[in-house]
């Protein structure tokens, strides 16, 4: 490979292959990620769990991936991506290879915890690669590929990985999960590089009081807030649906056979290749209406949902298929919050800020995980339905997403006024 310290230029081929090794880590995190929603009904006969157990523990996963969300991002600021994405995919096969083993509940979230820290390390410290390597005309464009690109890892979980857990069970999937990420580990020590300098991404004499300065700046930034909204708002939806609920839903709600309901996780992650790459372009022409994006496919995504739920009986397979695509929009429409960072955030900053930002979509998925596996055992605990599963069940499980996307709403609706004041009533 080329050094990039030698003969460097902004938007390079040197700085599209670092970009490459970034996407990879990110896309086998992401693969990491979604293997448990595909594997959410085995874990349930394995730890013989109920809806709220079950949820618990992609609740942990992403309660612990939020909660380190801002000091991931301080430390990537301090330490550099390099070493932030090594060492998360060194977490996340640990954490698959003890969710391989273990017998108990407990030991199956202490894996998660894992994957979600390991899975933590990752998005933000690769997003905080791109300044360094790509101009500004062309920043926007790599953060919808990172996210886009990254995304289709979930194929990798609800392809091979789903054959190979119902083929060879579930200790031997997860270990070959395990043994992806070591792969990743070791590819990313070998080519990541922070910056043209080398290491010159990293600041490693950031004292502790420039760093809490840093984060309080970050926090007062309304273009910060701004991001963490849309990120809560838009993102959810697609992460609830990826990381949790959509398999189930497709199989007990829809009456999907698991071929069936793969065939509609397909889709969902290739229109978050297709959505991913158009919104890039369309962003990097028309900065000014990304909030405006942000609110149409918020609006899309439930219509989508209102369809489902209202439609009596099964859906039509057709009609599952389009409104599955209309939510998974949500997924590659978030990127327009790290966005957002990058236009207004000085790069001594961006990790800090992008780690805020990237809190907002996991704290909404968090609640709106958990009031779904509430919803369905509170139904049967009152004896409304006699299954948790059952597809009336869903109905109003599904539907309480709808109080989280109304307070992030109130919260976009409040930042973009800030913004607009700030900075210009064409900023965003």
């Amino acid at each position: 490979m080329t050094s990039p310290q030698r003969g460097y230029r902004r938007d390079s081929p040197t700085a599209y292959l670092i970009m490459a090794v970034g996407i990879l880590a990110y896309f086998v995190a992401v693969a990491q990620r979604t293997s448990f929603g595909v594997a959410s009904l085995e874990a349930a006969d394995r730890f013989q769990a109920t809806a709220s157990q079950l949820s618990l523990f992609t609740m942990l996963q992403v309660f612990v991936y939020a909660g380190l969300q801002i000091p991931v991002g301080v430390l990537v600021d301090r330490f550099g991506s390099k070493a932030m994405v090594a060492t998360g995919a060194v977490l996340m096969a640990v954490g698959q290879v003890v969710l391989a083993l273990a017998e108990s509940l407990g030991w199956g979230v202490v894996g998660r915890v894992l994957v979600g820290a390991g899975d933590a390390a990752t998005f933000i410290c690769v997003l905080r690669v791109i300044p360094a390597w790509f101009s500004l005309s062309r920043a926007a464009f790599m953060t919808m590929v990172v996210g886009t690109a990254g995304n289709l890892g979930q194929l990798l979980s609800v392809v091979p990985f789903s054959a190979l857990l119902g083929w060879a069970g579930w200790t031997p999937a997860l270990l070959s999960m395990a043994a992806l990420s070591v792969v990743t580990a070791a590819l990313v020590t070998a080519f990541l590089r922070d910056s043209p300098k080398g290491n010159g991404g990293a600041n490693r004499s950031l004292a502790i009081a420039r760093t809490r300065a840093a984060v309080v700046k970050s926090l007062r930034e309304p273009a910060t807030a701004l991001a963490f909204w849309v990120h809560f708002s838009v993102q959810f939806i697609g992460t609830v649906f990826a990381l949790m609920w959509g398999y189930p839903y497709l199989q007990n709600a829809q009456g999907m056979s698991a071929g069936q309901a793969g065939f509609v996780m397909t889709f969902f992650v290739l229109t978050n290749l297709l959505v991913g790459l158009s919104i890039g372009g369309w962003v990097a022409r028309r900065p000014h209406r990304r909030v405006r994006l942000s609110f149409m496919v918020m609006g899309a995504g439930f219509s989508a949902w209102g369809v489902l739920i209202l439609w009596p009986g099964t859906a039509p397979f057709v009609v599952v298929l389009v409104a599955v695509v209309a939510i998974a929009m949500s997924l590659p429409a978030s990127m327009v919050a790290f966005n957002i960072i990058q236009s207004f955030t000085p790069r001594r900053r961006i990790g800090t800020a992008t780690g805020i930002t990237n809190v907002g979509g996991f704290v909404a998925s968090l609640v709106a995980i958990y009031l779904i596996g509430l919803t369905l055992d509170l139904q049967m605990q009152w004896g409304w339905v006699t299954d948790a599963y059952a597809p009336e069940a869903f109905r109003v499980a599904m539907a309480m997403q709808l109080v989280v996307a109304t307070v992030g709403v109130v919260g976009m609706s409040i930042s973009v006024r800030r913004v607009r004041a700030r900075y210009g009533p064409r900023s965003v």
